[in-house]
């Protein structure tokens, strides 16, 4: 992979200096896992962070014979980070919703860097911070309708991963149990109301290619509250 590339598809990169990425891709180690895999898995010490090349992935935590998703990532994003920085157990498991590739920079090298390269390191804390911010916004929706909420991570995913189509912005056909936890409603209203969307034309779903169409972005953004 060209560093040029590198700094492109992942937007923790986009500030680090050439030879900061050049080095990366030496130390960075390629995987693949079908769909249903898991990635990581709760209570295993941290040793590396990832990043996801394509496919999606979901954040799951586990209590006995439960489960429930905590977040959905997609191509740029990456995970992993928490546990090599307070040197803890991971409180999480990752699993593959798709074919996914991913590349694993080990702790040691990583945190070597990001006292390297402050450029890298301040970014770093500015996503971080981010998804403090999307918690915080999750919080605040909680009395929300449960269309509004759903609407809310839909537009979310699609500006986050969303790959721009002639049919709108295309997503991976997430389960409805793992959308449902994300969005914190129920599955059955999960269901009801992605039917809805797709009656209306605001989506297109494409249960064979496993693709949801966000065709209607702006009335979706409407609706959650983002415009």
């Amino acid at each position: 992979m060209l560093t040029e590339v590198f700094s492109r598809l992942f937007p923790l990169m986009s500030t680090a200096n050439p030879q900061t990425l050049e080095w990366l891709l030496t130390v960075a180690i390629e995987h693949e896992y079908p769909a249903g895999r898991a990635v990581l898995m709760e209570d295993a010490w941290g040793n590396a962070v990832y990043l996801v090349v394509s496919g999606w992935v979901k954040v799951r935590h586990t209590a006995g014979e439960d489960s429930i998703a905590l977040a959905i990532l997609g191509q740029g994003d990456f995970f992993g980070e928490m546990a090599i920085l307070d040197e803890s157990p991971r409180s999480t498991d990752v699993i593959a919703l798709s074919r996914v590739k991913l590349l694993s920079i080990s702790r040691d090298p990583f945190i070597h860097i990001l006292f390297q390269d402050p450029q890298l390191h301040h970014r770093m804390l500015q996503l971080m911070v981010g998804r403090l911010r999307h918690i915080n916004t999750r919080l605040q929706m909680r009395s929300s309708p449960p269309a509004v909420k759903l609407a809310h991570t839909l537009v979310s995913l699609g500006e986050n991963y969303g790959q721009e189509s002639e049919k709108g912005k295309e997503i991976f056909h997430i389960p409805y149990r793992d959308l449902a936890d994300v969005t914190e409603i129920g599955v059955e209203e999960t269901t009801k109301i992605m039917e809805k969307l797709h009656e209306k034309g605001w989506i297109n779903i494409d249960s064979n290619n496993e693709v949801v169409y966000l065709v209607n972005f702006k009335q979706l953004m409407n609706l959650a509250g983002k415009v």
